[in-house]
């Protein structure tokens, strides 16, 4: 077994998922992971990688259903969560 990181498997250091829904009223939505885990996000407590710091959901803007993402996750009170969001084609620099 290597110790290697595998940049394929996660670019930019995120895991690779899919939007699966978002409701931009509240603020919140769910992205499916490669493996099929359904994981939830909610603005504020998620951050979106390139966006405008300030407002109620800064970058929810840059997110649609069906986007493929890179993202991070952490756990919570409330279990396993989405902590950053990068959309496809924002660079991390």
């Amino acid at each position: 077994m290597s110790d290697e990181y595998d940049s394929e498997r996660f670019p930019g250091n995120f895991y690779c998922g899919l939007i699966v829904t978002i409701d931009r009223v509240r603020g919140r939505g769910l992205v499916r992971s490669r493996s099929g885990r359904e994981i939830p996000f909610q603005f504020p407590f998620v951050s979106v990688v390139g966006a405008p710091i300030g407002g109620r959901a800064p970058g929810i803007e840059f997110l649609r259903e069906g986007d493929s993402i890179g993202f991070d996750v952490g756990w919570t009170s409330k279990g396993l969560r989405i902590t950053s969001i990068k959309p496809a084609g924002r660079s991390t620099d």
